[in-house]
């Protein structure tokens, strides 16, 4: 996971509410075994209509998407967020996220921005009125900020998927930081574990 520090860049307004993880990734798609090419079909059942604000040029490269409150609940399917950040997804800013939702991301690099109803209407409005916006989150000040539109907030995470994040630690990454403990524990470790033989 790369670490993420500070993400500059425009957004989607997705005004919609409650948003499952079935929504953002139908089961048609969970057939894949691999982590990529799930951006293909993110929203796919909504990009079906020519006027779903995914397809409008103007937001065609947008990095952060903006969604009403209850993004993310449902299934606890990572796919969900593996289909976000395969489309180029790098936040998703929301007053209320589905709790595995939010925890599948930050493990994933896929930061969730919490802010106050009232924060994520006004940047929805403002980047309704100006797609072009840009928008900065800096993870380190947990500040979330869209000068040119007078929008100042600050987030909440916990501190240690703060690190997390600002690190670049998956799951895999934390468990390496041990690499070296890890290699002097297995010659003296017991014959009679079990244990996973080297292919």
């Amino acid at each position: 996971m790369q670490p993420v520090r500070v993400i500059t860049g425009r957004a989607v307004p997705l005004e919609r509410s409650d948003v499952d993880t079935d929504q953002i990734i139908p089961a048609s798609w969970l057939k894949r075994v691999e982590r990529t090419g799930f951006g293909k079909g993110l929203f796919s059942q909504w990009r079906d209509d020519r006027d779903f604000v995914l397809n409008k040029p103007e937001h065609a490269g947008a990095t952060i998407l903006v969604a009403g409150p209850n993004f993310g609940t449902g299934s606890s399917r990572e796919h969900a967020v593996w289909a976000l950040t395969d489309y180029g997804f790098k936040a998703v800013v929301s007053p209320r996220f589905g709790d595995i939702f939010r925890n599948n991301s930050t493990k994933a690099g896929l930061l969730p921005v919490q802010v106050s109803a009232e924060v994520a209407q006004a940047l929805m409005e403002a980047v309704n009125r100006d797609p072009s916006l840009e928008i900065t989150i800096d993870v380190e000040r947990l500040r979330l900020e869209a000068p040119a539109a007078g929008i100042e907030a600050s987030f909440p995470l916990d501190p240690f998927t703060q690190h997390r994040l600002l690190e670049g630690l998956d799951d895999i990454g934390l468990t390496l930081r041990f690499a070296s403990d890890i290699d002097t524990y297995e010659p003296s470790r017991p014959a009679w574990l079990p244990c996973v033989e080297a292919v």
